[in-house]
């Protein structure tokens, strides 16, 4: 019998994380100041994020260490395990080989923590006692609740609104952790104020929350902001995922051919495939196929500009290099889940730019069925974000069986849908038949892009 699972002993996780700044071909676009559109200085970004933090966004260092305080939390779910996907290959009759890995089993059930015991450790450490952060889907927002509990950190979520009454049990997840979770926009800010005048009924974004959890931040001394994508300390963080796969892989002689994972604002899939990534940069792997895939209803990386954009709706944030539907774009309510920013990671905007990795976007009906199908085969339901990198994957290995190709398929299943079923049960009553591609939507987030 051929292993379906390869799991790495405690002793064999990271000790590093892998930071890909050392490595680029060309360096990052810098962050500007939101007043004076001059390059961030770290100083600026000291109201939000403690000092530690602040110095990996800038750091051009190959390897951080990863603290023995952080490495113990964690053991409670790490390493993650890497499966052989033996019953899916036979469903699709290809000669390709899938492997995922599977980050469904630290305890919010996401790839999410892997940053957010880090970034609580580095405040608890600065003297914090308060961090305020937004959620789309509920994932970040339940791992920092988690990571607050294990550091007797007070955590506050602003959640887009959509997500907060689609999915309850990702606001009590939070709640069991000691966190408070309030629907956004809200009336507790005056950004959430402006939003609500104008429109009662908004659904909200991302942008939104952010613009609310970073203005509250700034109103206190022992209170810091939160971000669960996006951000160069958060890419890092998460490079544990690419780190355990790579060694797993080595163990049993591979390399992927294909790595497929799903971006929203990109922190899981790039945590996955940076750490392959430098060895596509140095030449050794230089065929390494590198796929992002993101969601029709809000395909930054295949339909916006690259131009500077700000990471909120009401500019408060700095400005980012980044391929973007506009920081005032509403996504459709659809039950996606995350993967709905208006932005793109600048790391994965940047490789994009330079040729290193490709984008492609999916239907949200073609990702639950592979969702489901997958599920069937693996027995593992995952969140609907997942699904996107399950389709992508299947399709790939697909073309695998038409050409004959015997190739190997790597995709990061960054986390399960337990919480997520009013998502499959809508797609099971036909609901979601509906949110097909809003193209109008696009096209006027498109039209109405600030020039910045």
């Amino acid at each position: 019998m051929e292993n379906i699972k390869y799991i790495l002993d405690e002793k064999e996780m990271p000790q590093y994380w892998y930071n890909i700044l050392a490595d680029l071909p060309e360096p990052l676009p810098p962050a500007l100041h939101p007043g004076t559109k001059e390059p961030l200085k770290p100083e600026d970004l000291a109201p939000l994020f403690p000092m530690e933090l602040i110095k990996q966004e800038v750091s051009t260092e190959r390897y951080i260490e990863i603290p023995e305080e952080i490495r113990e939390i964690y053991r409670l779910w790490r390493p993650t395990t890497l499966y052989r996907a033996i019953n899916l290959e036979k469903a699709l009759k290809t000669p390709a080989k899938i492997y995922y890995k599977y980050e469904g089993s630290s305890p919010p059930g996401s790839h999410k923590p892997n940053t957010a015991v880090a970034q609580a450790y580095y405040n608890k450490k600065e003297g914090i006692k308060r961090i305020i952060t937004e959620t789309g889907a509920g994932q970040w927002g339940s791992a920092l609740a988690f990571a607050g509990a294990c550091f007797d950190l007070e955590i506050k979520v602003y959640m887009v609104r959509v997500s907060y009454d689609q999915k309850p049990y990702r606001r009590v997840m939070m709640q069991v952790w000691g966190a408070e979770c309030i629907p956004s926009p809200s009336d507790q800010t005056e950004s959430g104020r402006a939003i609500l005048a104008r429109e009662p009924d908004c659904p909200g974004s991302l942008g939104l929350a952010i613009s609310e959890a970073v203005e509250e931040a700034v109103s206190r001394e022992d209170t810091h902001y939160s971000l669960g994508s996006v951000l160069n300390h958060v890419l890092l963080h998460q490079t544990v995922i690419g780190l355990e796969a790579k060694k797993a892989l080595e163990k049993i002689d591979q390399y992927p051919d294909i790595i497929v994972g799903c971006v929203g604002g990109g922190s899981n899939f790039a945590g996955m495939f940076l750490p392959f990534l430098k060895d596509k940069i140095e030449g050794r792997h230089p065929d390494l196929k590198i796929i992002n895939v993101e969601p029709a209803s809000c395909p930054t990386l295949t339909r916006g500009p690259y131009c500077y954009d700000f990471g909120d709706e009401a500019g408060l944030t700095p400005l980012l290099k980044m391929y973007t539907l506009g920081h005032g774009f509403i996504p459709p309510p659809v039950h996606a889940g995350g993967l709905r920013y208006h932005g793109m990671a600048p790391i994965i905007c940047h490789l994009l730019r330079l040729g290193l990795v490709e984008a492609r976007t999916v239907h949200q009906l073609e990702t639950f069925q592979a969702g489901i199908d997958f599920a069937r085969c693996e027995g593992i339901i995952s969140a609907p974000e997942s699904n996107h990198a399950i389709r992508v994957a299947i399709d790939e290995a697909i073309k695998c069986r038409e050409s004959g190709e015997e190739k190997t398929i790597l995709f990061n299943l960054s986390g399960h849908g337990h919480v997520d079923m009013a998502a499959y049960q809508a797609f099971f009553a036909g609901k979601l038949k509906n949110y097909r591609y809003p193209q109008k939507k696009i096209e006027e987030a498109l039209h109405n892009l600030p020039k910045l």
